[in-house]
């Protein structure tokens, strides 16, 4: 009884191996014009030459264009460019130069900052950036709250991409699995409080509709603590539980396309990208790792990268991203926000999918 249970268990792997090694063979092959190389260089050229992004409260730089630095890092380092990779850290250290539009402000906003000085780190080694970067991720956990959470917790869906990459880069950087502990007790906290019956989130207490981007942060956020978080952590299986629990509310809600709207349960809502490039990055991770079953899942993410790509203009800008916007109290609200090409909330996710179709 024990051989023939051991034999099924085998059986079980190999079957598993077999379906994970057809996943990324999926993901490998795109028509001309698809390919992630081709479009990340685009996007990565369209983010070089364009000023700062600066928040209207400080003049600061904003997190949308630290977002997409990461990305651009990440892709640059996944396709070997180094030529790339230098101009983006020379564009780093040119910027340090300005101290006045440095964040310092402990807020979850400000201290992801620390991701583009932890990602030069882990890719250059480089000590002084690394240090940098760990200061942003030891200030957020200053003074932590009598639960052990960060003292910036506000119970909003885009802390748990702020708070978990910065967080995940300072492990990433130097592998102490302190920060990842306190990514996972972060992540947990907010499951327990925001995630909804049908696995999707609201804005916040004011705006009780599942706002896209919203939902693409928090997407986004536990796809990057799992990548990294291992399987004996305490907090993993309600982390994959509440990851998966959202990737089937997904599958639901895609459009026709690929895509997903500006309130992802209103069909008739338009069609937003960064949105959808969140939850596409969280499809290709999960896919390339297993989490997802491949059957259902290949063909929606073949299908996603396809409908972004085309929103894409020669130039490098994505189309159809929704403004920055606060809550608001009724639907109409969301659906007659204003939509721009270009923007770095955009312009970051589909970075971080081509990263994660090259991984």
């Amino acid at each position: 009884m024990k051989k023939a249970t051991l034999q099924i268990i085998l059986l079980f792997i190999v079957l598993q191996a077999q379906a994970q090694k057809q996943a990324l063979s999926a993901l490998q092959k795109w028509p001309k014009g698809y390919n992630p190389k081709e479009v990340g260089l685009k996007i990565v050229n369209n983010f070089i030459p364009r000023p700062n992004m600066l928040t209207p409260q400080d003049t600061t730089i904003h997190y949308a264009q630290v977002c997409t630095w990461y990305g651009s890092l990440t892709f640059a380092q996944l396709t070997k460019n180094k030529a790339l990779q230098t101009q983006l850290i020379n564009k780093f250290d040119t910027l340090m130069l300005n101290q006045d539009i440095i964040p310092t402000r402990e807020h979850v906003d400000y201290n992801v900052f620390g991701i583009i000085p932890l990602e030069i780190a882990i890719q250059t080694k480089n000590k002084e950036k690394l240090a940098f970067g760990k200061e942003k991720a030891e200030t957020q956990w200053k003074n932590p709250l009598p639960n052990g959470m960060s003292k910036q917790t506000r119970y909003w869906i885009d802390d748990m991409y702020m708070i978990s990459v910065l967080q995940t880069q300072a492990y990433r950087a130097t592998k102490d699995p302190i920060y990842l502990e306190r990514a996972a007790l972060q992540m947990v906290s907010y499951l327990d409080s925001l995630q909804k019956d049908n696995g999707l989130f609201f804005h916040g207490n004011k705006g009780k509709f599942f706002w896209g981007r919203g939902n693409g942060w928090m997407a986004a956020g536990m796809t990057e603590l799992l990548r990294e978080l291992p399987k004996s952590n305490p907090n993993y299986p309600k982390i994959m539980s509440g990851y998966t629990k959202m990737m089937n509310a997904l599958l639901k809600y895609q459009d026709k396309k690929g895509l997903w709207h500006q309130l992802v349960d209103y069909p008739e809502a338009w069609e937003e990208t960064s949105s959808s490039a969140m939850f596409t990055f969280a499809f290709i991770t999960g896919v390339k790792n297993g989490w997802l079953n491949p059957s259902k899942y290949i063909p929606a993410t073949q299908k996603a990268w396809k409908a972004l790509v085309d929103k894409i203009d020669e130039k490098g800008n994505i189309h159809d991203v929704c403004a920055g916007m606060g809550q608001k109290v009724d639907a109409a609200g969301y659906l007659s926000a204003r939509k721009v090409n270009g923007d770095y909330h955009g312009q970051a996710p589909v970075l971080w999918c081509a990263s994660a179709l090259l991984r």
